[in-house]
C-alpha cells in the first residue's frame, strides 16, 4: 500500500546508509512494519490474530527442529523416542508439549482469524488474492497437522493414519493405487512414517514461504478494517509502529499466558489418551477420532450413509469434505454484497452468528461422537446447512438485503467527524 503521506525510510548512521545502498533489507522491513506502512486507524483485537499466527508457526517450526533431533522414525522405535524425550532429553517434555499444543493455539488462531475475515469481508475486492493464499496456508497446515500426528505412532495415530488414508480408496480408478502410493503399501508401516515424517518436517517450510506471500499480498492493498471503508485521507491511518506493534504486543502477552497455562497445567487437555498406548495393528480402537480441530470435517465425511445412484456414500463424503474447503476459494465471487463488514449488513449477521457458528460447532460435536444415532442425523443437517449458507443463502442474501448507511471515512467512523481533506 502507497500513499503520499508514509513516512520515507532515510537512515541517518554511515553503515546503516551502506547497507541500505547495496541491499534495502532496513527499508524494506521499514516499510513492512514501521512508520512507513499506515494502518487503518480502527483496527480492533481481531486483527492481531494475523500476527499470533505467525507466531505461532516459529514456535512450531523452532520447537519441531529441535524435537527431530531426537526423534526416531521406526515402526519399531517411534513411540520409544518419544517417550525418551519425555523423560531423558533435558527440557524434552516441555519441548514435546510446546509442539503438541502449539498446533492447537496455531489452529485457534487461524479459525479466529478466518471467521474475522468471514464476518468483516475481509475476502472481497481488492484483497481476493490474499483470501485464496490464506486458505492454501489453511490446507497445507491440515496436511501438516495429520502428518504430525502420526508420528508418536500410539494407538490414535495409527488407526487415523488408517481411516483417513482409507477414503482415498473410494475414489474411482485411481484411489486405491494413489493410497498406496501416500502409504508405500497396503496399510500404515514404516514406508508411510518414513514418507509422513518428512513431509511434516518440510510442509512447515513451505507454510513460512506462502505466508511470505500472503502478507505481500496484503500490503498492496492495505489492511481492511472493520467498517469496510477503504482509506480516503492520511486522518483514517496512523503508522504501523508504535501504534500496533503496542496492540500487537498486548494480545501477544495474553496468547503467551494462554499457551504457557495449558503447556505447563493442562497439557494432554487438547490430545486423546488412546495416544499414549503403542500402535497395535491387531487392536482397532472403540473409538476412532481426529485431533479437535479436524471434528466438523470429520462429521461432513460421515455424514453419507447411504449410496446415491452409482456414487458410494464413502466418495460422496470424500467429495463432502473437501468441498467444505474448496467453496471458500470461490468465497469472493459467491458474496456479491457491494458492502464488506458484517456490522452494516443486518440480514447477513443474522445468518452468520445465528446460523454458520452454531453449524459449525454442532459439526464439531459431532465429529467427536460415535457416528451412531441422533449423532448422525445432527451431522447430515448441520453439513446440508453449512454448503447452504455459502451456495444458497448468502448469494441470495448479498442480492436482496438493504444494508445500513456507510460512514463516508474511517475517521468519520472513529470521531463522528468528517475526515480533513
Amino acid at each position: 500500500m502507497s500513499f503520499p503521506w508514509a513516512n520515507e525510510y532515510k537512515p541517518q548512521h554511515p553503515v546503516m546508509q551502506w547497507v541500505d545502498e547495496r541491499l534495502p533489507l532496513p527499508r524494506f522491513v521499514y516499510n513492512a512494519i514501521g512508520g512507513g506502512y499506515p494502518v487503518p486507524r480502527n483496527l480492533n483485537y481481531f486483527w492481531n490474530f494475523g500476527v499470533l499466527a505467525g507466531v505461532a508457526l516459529v514456535i512450531q517450526i523452532i520447537t519441531g527442529i529441535i524435537l527431530a533431533m531426537h526423534y526416531y522414525a521406526s515402526v519399531d522405535g517411534a513411540f520409544n523416542s518419544v517417550e525418551h524425550i519425555m523423560r531423558d532429553v533435558n527440557g524434552g517434555w516441555f519441548l514435546r508439549y510446546a509442539h503438541m499444543n502449539g498446533a492447537s493455539f496455531f489452529f485457534i488462531v487461524v479459525y479466529i482469524h478466518i471467521f474475522r475475515g468471514l464476518y468483516f469481508g475481509s475476502y472481497k475486492a481488492p484483497r481476493e488474492m490474499i483470501w485464496l493464499l490464506g486458505v492454501v496456508i489453511f490446507l497445507l497446515m491440515m496436511a501438516t497437522a495429520f502428518m504430525g500426528y502420526v508420528l508418536p505412532w500410539g494407538q490414535m495415530s495409527f488407526w487415523g493414519a488408517q481411516v483417513i488414508t482409507g477414503f482415498f480408496s473410494a475414489i474411482p480408478v485411481v484411489g486405491e493405487p494413489l493410497r498406496q502410493w501416500l502409504l508405500g503399501g497396503f496399510a500404515p508401516d514404516q514406508a508411510a512414517l518414513n514418507r509422513f515424517f518428512s513431509l511434516h518436517y518440510l510442509l512447515p517450510f513451505v507454510i513460512l514461504g506462502v505466508v511470505i506471500l500472503h502478507v505481500w499480498a496484503l500490503h498492496i492493498p492495505g489492511s481492511s478494517n472493520p467498517t469496510g471503508v477503504e482509506v480516503k485521507t492520511e486522518s483514517d491511518t496512523v503508522p504501523f509502529h508504535p501504534y500496533y506493534t503496542a496492540k500487537d504486543g498486548f494480545g501477544l502477552g495474553m496468547f503467551l499466558i494462554f499457551f504457557t497455562l495449558v503447556t505447563f497445567f493442562a497439557p494432554n487437555m487438547l490430545g486423546h489418551p488412546d495416544n499414549y498406548i503403542p500402535a497395535n495393528p491387531l487392536s482397532t480402537p472403540a473409538h476412532i477420532v481426529p485431533e479437535w480441530y479436524f471434528w466438523p470435517f470429520y462429521a461432513i465425511l460421515r455424514a453419507f450413509t447411504v449410496d446415491f445412484l452409482f456414487i458410494p456414500a464413502k466418495l460422496l463424503g470424500v467429495i463432502a469434505m473437501f468441498g467444505s474447503i474448496a467453496l471458500l476459494f470461490f468465497l469472493p465471487w459467491l458474496d456479491t454484497s457491494p458492502v464488506r463488514s458484517g456490522n452494516y449488513r443486518p440480514l447477513f449477521k443474522k445468518f452468520f452468528w445465528f446460523g454458520l457458528i452454531p453449524c459449525i460447532i454442532i459439526l464439531a460435536i459431532c465429529g467427536v461422537k460415535p457416528a451412531e444415532g441422533k449423532w448422525i442425523l445432527l451431522g447430515q443437517l448441520a453439513g446440508a446447512y453449512y454448503f447452504a449458507h455459502f451456495l444458497i443463502i448468502l448469494p441470495i442474501v448479498s442480492r436482496i438485503e438493504k444494508t445500513e448507511a456507510l460512514p463516508n471515512s474511517i475517521t468519520e467512523a472513529v470521531t463522528g467527524q468528517p475526515a480533513a481533506a
